[in-house]
């Protein structure tokens, strides 16, 4: 599966949140890496929308729309901001 840079997601990401997060920093819970949103690694073909951290691969986040809902798990990241 290919995947796209964070930019592809960015108006998923305002609807989520309210305000552009493609220059906002996670950091990876698995390997602790900062990085900006627009760097993350993104599967939009899974069963929704999946965000690996750019360095070491780990599942950053998932947000997946049902009955025009969007559903965000943000378990692997330690912070975002």
């Amino acid at each position: 599966m290919e995947d796209v840079d964070g930019n592809a997601i960015g108006g998923l990401l305002h609807d989520v949140f309210g305000a552009d997060m493609t220059m906002a920093t996670g950091v990876c819970r698995t390997c602790a890496t900062a990085s900006l949103v627009a760097e993350f690694a993104v599967y939009r073909r899974a069963p929704g929308v999946v965000v690996r951290c750019p360095a070491c691969s780990s599942v950053s986040m998932v947000m997946v729309r049902k009955r025009g809902m969007t559903c965000t798990d943000l378990t692997g990241l330690s912070d975002l901001r």
